[in-house]
């Protein structure tokens, strides 16, 4: 993944009436550096109702950088695993170190991890074998699956069922239709949507956000991508998350409160956050450091 650069940011939305809980963004690259950074952003989501963040790391800098973010703010927590477009080349070591990292405390899940057939970065076999190793260690871990799916789901789906998937499994940015969300929710697993639910041409995104049970539903911004209508194409942060709360709300026919703040309980059951540790209020040493592309 790569920071949103130039793009501009969009004004922030009228403030929700509820707060919520923002499941699943990547601070590093919406920009963010240092702890001041990081404070930064979760106060600018704070002042619009969203009280909380996931961070997710998608490579072993960005691990590394996730987990120090996690410790710098107490709205901050990190999931971590290596995204399957990263998965060309593992070695032992990149197992053992996104081990380590996946066990700190403040990480609330493995992920992001999954398939991606959309890009050409990394082989099928490749991306499978990665897949299944992430299942297992969040197996062992006791740890939330958190699953990037893309153009990929009839395996994702299979593999969950030949590995048997952990205790839970959450689809980050769920993409599947209407048949796809109902296998899902009866297979207990977790459905979190972005701002594509927001799209005017997700028909079939639209459907499939209807039928999620209203206990088994997360939102979240993916940002610095994705970002919601009506501001589809610029810079994306977890400040934007009301935009897609409202979308959803009215697709599902309750109002934005409901919707923020039943999706906010979720993650707290989701990813145990009323059992964290406190965050280290001071960073560690050259944790302000930039982390390598």
């Amino acid at each position: 993944m790569t920071s949103h650069g130039r793009r501009a940011a969009p004004p922030p939305p009228e403030p929700l009436g509820a707060s919520t809980v923002d499941s699943h963004t990547h601070l590093d690259a919406c920009g963010c550096v240092s702890a001041a950074d990081v404070r930064a952003a979760l106060d600018r989501a704070a002042a619009v109702g969203v009280t909380r963040v996931v961070t997710v790391a998608d490579d072993l800098p960005s691990a590394r950088w996730v987990v120090r973010a996690a410790h710098w703010d107490e709205r901050v927590v990190a999931a971590v695993a290596l995204h399957p477009t990263r998965t060309a080349a593992l070695t032992a070591d990149d197992h053992a170190e996104i081990e380590r990292l996946a066990g700190d405390p403040r990480v609330v899940a493995v992920g992001e991890t999954g398939l991606d057939y959309y890009w050409d970065h990394s082989p099928p076999e490749a991306q499978q074998a990665a897949f299944r190793w992430h299942i297992d260690l969040a197996k062992r871990l006791g740890k939330p699956l958190m699953i990037h799916d893309r153009d990929a789901h009839d395996d994702v789906l299979r593999m969950l069922r030949e590995e048997g998937p952990p205790d839970t499994v959450v689809f980050h940015c769920f993409s599947g239709d209407a048949a796809m969300a109902r296998e899902c929710a009866y297979a207990g697993y977790v459905l979190s949507f972005a701002g594509p639910v927001t799209f005017r041409n997700a028909r079939e995104l639209q459907e499939a956000a209807v039928v999620v049970p209203e206990d088994q539903l997360l939102v979240e911004t993916d940002a610095p991508f994705l970002t919601p209508h009506p501001h589809r194409g610029r810079a994306n942060e977890p400040y934007c998350l009301p935009w897609t709360v409202r979308g959803l709300a009215d697709l599902r026919g309750v109002s934005e409160e409901r919707l923020a703040d039943c999706a906010g309980r979720n993650a707290e059951r989701v990813f145990r956050l009323g059992e964290l540790p406190p965050a280290v209020e001071a960073p560690a040493p050259g944790a302000d450091r930039v982390r390598s592309a």
